[in-house]
């Protein structure tokens, strides 16, 4: 990577930077928090672009260009340096999961591609590459101080194992997926993306993705487990009230007479009392309580 100008930034036409390719689309609420703050200062955070022969391209600041763009601005303050596009990508993960407040499915996402580019330019630090006589079976993302999973679950307030398996997701989801997602009546959660890291199946995985993006009411593992019960691979979810009587039933079919007689003995008066005030207990009685008063 070679910064150009010095190192300097410069000022840029805004209509001759190029935007494409971007890890996530542009928000317009963030847009128009950038334009308000803007209205007194100007946009102060430059830019980055890459420089490919006589083309600006972007690499980050995608909101900030777009706010310049809406407000009439003419040009804009950016760093331009020549880079490969698999460095380009991985700059632009880095500046977001530095400054950015994002999702648990945007830092996903980045995290996913900025993972691929760091180990495609540093394939010795990749997990499980010999190092001489030290060998690393550590699957988690290295910086120098300590993992960047550590950083994210203490950022979202969850275990490190849900990290691992959230940014699996984000690893497997595809472009269109992560779109539905993005787009979805309810934010995903961290839980939810542990959900869908776990789906190995492609075909399962989009089909769960869809539901989350048309119901704002369910959790990845409800979208689940629906398929799954449309497809007869799992029964029903049963009604907590459904569930205690399967249990009672069972128990009572399990146990002895001398139990069975037991439990009548201690328990018919409860049971009794757990039907409606007055109502007899079974069909054809009269509602007088079974241990000698009026119901």
């Amino acid at each position: 990577m070679k910064f150009l100008n010095g190192g300097n930034v410069v000022r840029l036409p805004i209509d001759k930077i190029e935007v494409e390719g971007r890890l996530r689309a542009v928000r317009r609420s963030f847009v128009e928090n950038l334009m308000l703050m803007a209205e007194d200062t100007g946009i102060t955070t430059p830019i980055h672009v890459r420089k490919v022969k006589t083309r600006h391209v972007l690499i980050d600041g995608a909101h900030r260009l777009e706010a310049a763009r809406l407000l009439g601005l003419p040009d804009i303050a950016a760093l331009v340096v020549e880079c490969r596009a698999d460095e380009a990508r991985a700059m632009e993960a880095s500046n977001n999961l530095g400054a950015a407040r994002m999702t648990p499915l945007q830092t996903a996402v980045f995290v996913a591609s900025w993972k691929r580019d760091y180990y495609a330019l540093h394939p010795d630090r990749k997990p499980g590459v010999f190092k001489g006589n030290q060998f690393t079976g550590n699957e988690k993302v290295v910086t120098d101080k300590m993992s960047l999973t550590t950083i994210i679950a203490d950022a979202f307030g969850v275990d490190e194992r849900t990290v691992f398996r959230a940014l699996r997701a984000g690893e497997n989801l595809t472009p269109e997926e992560v779109e539905q997602l993005d787009a979805a009546p309810r934010r995903v959660a961290m839980k939810d993306l542990m959900v869908l890291g776990k789906i190995g199946d492609p075909e399962e995985r989009a089909d769960v993705v869809a539901r989350l993006a048309a119901n704002g009411k369910l959790t990845a593992v409800q979208a689940r487990r629906a398929r799954r019960v449309e497809a007869g691979l799992q029964p029903p979810l049963m009604e907590p009230h459904e569930r205690e009587f399967q249990a009672l039933a069972k128990a009572w079919m399990r146990a002895k007479s001398r139990a069975r007689k037991r439990f009548l003995r201690d328990f018919h008066s409860e049971v009794w009392k757990a039907q409606n005030a007055g109502a007899p207990l079974f069909p054809g009685e009269s509602g007088a309580d079974p241990d000698g008063g009026e119901a």
